[in-house]
């Protein structure tokens, strides 16, 4: 089940109970997956782990997660342009969420626009007195956790 955030639904899951559900936040990248947690009461995200694309394939580990976590929905960030619109990233995170949504058919698997993102993450990263070097194994968890605190502070009642 998909449902992108900018209005095409293919769910007929209640959208108006999507806050309720424990959510995973996803950034998504070529070489590295970020992923990140809500809370019990879906209120505030917290970092999970990295995924190397390389060494673990990343839909089986959020498969894995998922169980784990006992989450009700997947928040996928979606690269849009600055414009709004979508470009060869956007087409890519299209895919990876389809293959997501196959793997987890009982799950809700939606799109967050995830502009700007990386660099809330990593300016927050740097005031915490993280180094861009030292923020390389943890930046897409943080961006994961800014995708997913976006999507869950916008379904706050």
């Amino acid at each position: 089940m998909i449902i992108f955030a900018h209005g095409i639904a293919l769910s007929n899951y209640p959208a108006q109970f999507a806050f309720r559900l424990k959510a995973l936040g996803i950034d998504y990248g070529e070489a590295r997956v970020g992923v990140a947690c809500s809370d019990e009461l879906g209120m505030l995200a917290h970092p999970v782990e990295t995924i190397e694309v390389r060494r673990i394939d990343p839909v089986s580990r959020i498969v894995e997660i998922a169980t784990e976590r006992g989450t009700g929905v997947i928040v996928i960030g979606m690269p849009y342009r600055l414009d709004g619109s979508r470009g060869p990233a956007a087409v890519k995170v299209e895919k990876f969420m389809a293959r997501v949504a196959r793997a987890l058919p009982d799950l809700r698997v939606i799109s967050h626009d995830e502009r700007l993102t990386t660099v809330a993450a990593q300016e927050k990263l740097h005031a915490a007195g993280r180094t861009v070097k030292d923020s390389r194994s943890v930046i897409d968890q943080a961006a994961a956790m800014e995708i997913l605190q976006s999507y869950l502070d916008e379904q706050a009642p």
